[in-house]
């Protein structure tokens, strides 16, 4: 554990140096990695949040902040692949051992994917509820070993092929988002 504890203060402190940090692009140019890790991502006020991949292709999870309300998550049940789902559709569902919390579909479209892994391992959506699944590098991310094979924690939900991409728009930013977080605290 305590092992553990200190990997995660010394990848933290990588991260954080990373993000300070402007690395030199091609030809001279250069651009700040924090832009980089800080993708678009669009949150509901039901706590879920939608991320653009690439084209009409989305990835959906919960915040931070949902998480950390519902506590140690022990259940998960998610969409099947194929289902059509409309906004704010409930779609699953997730358990505590304080709280169950409903899974609303921030945007509509049909899934293309759900995390088997979240369902076999429901704790994954707490340890890292934002990430996809993917190294590349502009990423750091801490690495499990399963199977002989490493890959960084996916606390995602599930993939969806969006149908109507402008409803992203009618979502909260970031910053919203952070907004709304500290005046839901504040009452």
């Amino acid at each position: 554990m305590v092992f553990i504890a200190k990997l995660t203060r010394i990848g933290l402190q990588a991260a954080r140096q990373l993000r300070a940090t402007p690395l030199a692009a091609v030809q001279g140019r250069s651009f700040h990695l924090g832009s980089l890790l800080a993708a678009e991502r669009r949150y509901t006020n039901n706590h879920e949040w939608v991320e653009l991949v690439s084209g009409n292709k989305a990835i959906v999870g919960i915040s931070s902040y949902a998480q950390e309300s519902l506590g140690d998550v022990v259940f998960a049940q998610l969409p099947e692949p194929n289902t059509e789902l409309k906004q704010n559709d409930e779609c699953g569902a997730l358990e505590s051992v304080k709280a169950a919390s409903e899974v609303y579909s921030p945007v509509s479209g049909k899934v293309t994917e759900k995390n088997a892994q979240v369902e076999d391992t429901p704790a994954l959506v707490n340890s890292s509820c934002y990430e996809k699944g993917k190294i590349n590098n502009a990423y750091i991310a801490f690495l499990q070993l399963s199977n002989n094979k490493l890959y960084p924690p996916a606390g995602w939900l599930f993939k969806v092929d969006l149908k109507n991409p402008q409803e992203l728009e009618t979502l909260m930013t970031e910053e919203q988002y952070k907004d709304f977080v500290k005046g839901s605290a504040d009452h």
